[in-house]
Order: C-alpha cells, then sequence, then structure tokens
C-alpha cells in the first residue's frame, strides 16, 4: 500500500494541501486544521468555539483513517492571540476533553502573527498512529 489521502466524507475539496496523510505503516500525519466546518465556513468567532471545531475536524481526520483520538500522538498548536489563550484556560480545559476525551498527547504551542484564513485565532496540527 502506497500513501493513502485521508480526506472525512461530506468535507468540502481541500485545495493544493491534504487533511491527512497515511502512511502504509499506519502513521497518519492531519494537517493544521483550523476552526472552521466541513464547508469551510466559520460558525464560531470566539477563541473556544474555533478551537472545539479545529479539534472536532482533527478527530474528523483521525477516524476517517480509521483511528480514535487515543490514536493521536501530538499535537502542534498556533495561536494567534497569547493572552486570549491563557484568560481562557479553565474553559480550553473542558472544551479539550469534550471532544478529545481524557487523552493528552505530546503537545507544543506557538504563538503566531497571523494564520492564512484572517477569521482564524488557531490552528492544531496532528500526528497519529493507527494499528493495522
Amino acid at each position: 500500500m502506497s500513501h493513502q489521502v485521508i480526506h472525512p466524507e461530506g468535507w468540502a475539496p481541500a485545495k493544493g494541501y491534504a487533511n491527512g496523510m497515511l502512511s502504509a505503516d499506519g502513521h497518519l500525519f492531519v494537517g493544521g486544521q483550523i476552526g472552521w466546518t466541513a464547508e469551510q465556513k466559520f460558525e464560531c468567532h470566539d477563541f473556544i468555539g474555533q478551537m472545539k471545531q479545529a479539534l472536532q475536524n482533527i478527530r474528523d481526520v483521525v477516524e476517517a483513517a480509521g483511528g480514535t483520538p487515543e490514536d493521536i500522538m501530538r499535537l502542534t498548536w498556533y495561536v494567534t492571540d497569547k493572552k486570549e489563550y491563557l484568560a481562557a484556560q479553565k474553559d480550553v480545559g473542558r472544551a479539550y476533553r469534550e471532544v478529545m476525551g481524557k487523552h493528552f498527547p505530546a503537545m507544543a504551542m506557538v504563538v503566531v502573527a497571523g494564520l492564512v484564513e484572517d477569521e482564524a485565532k488557531l490552528e492544531i496540527e496532528a500526528d497519529a498512529v493507527i494499528k493495522r
């Protein structure tokens, strides 16, 4: 089996990138997910709402590859406003657990000047290992 593009059913087409790439040995690389829906529309304009949607998008890609949130090994977060993130810590933890449960992989957070989509407040990429 060669590498496989992972694209959840019903999602708008990815243009110039893949939402996920699954290797023959089960390594899944999830491209940066932002807080928009499968139709590439922002329904939430606050940090927590976009964070939950980005995590749900990651979960959707992982599940489309045959995995579960527990297969996620690493998350890298890119946030545009450090103060907004820090002010929402209690809600961040609650919202994270709502989508990902009590699975906490290795994580890094990077504060960035901006993201390609102007409305995006954060972007999260993930690596997972899907058992075959």
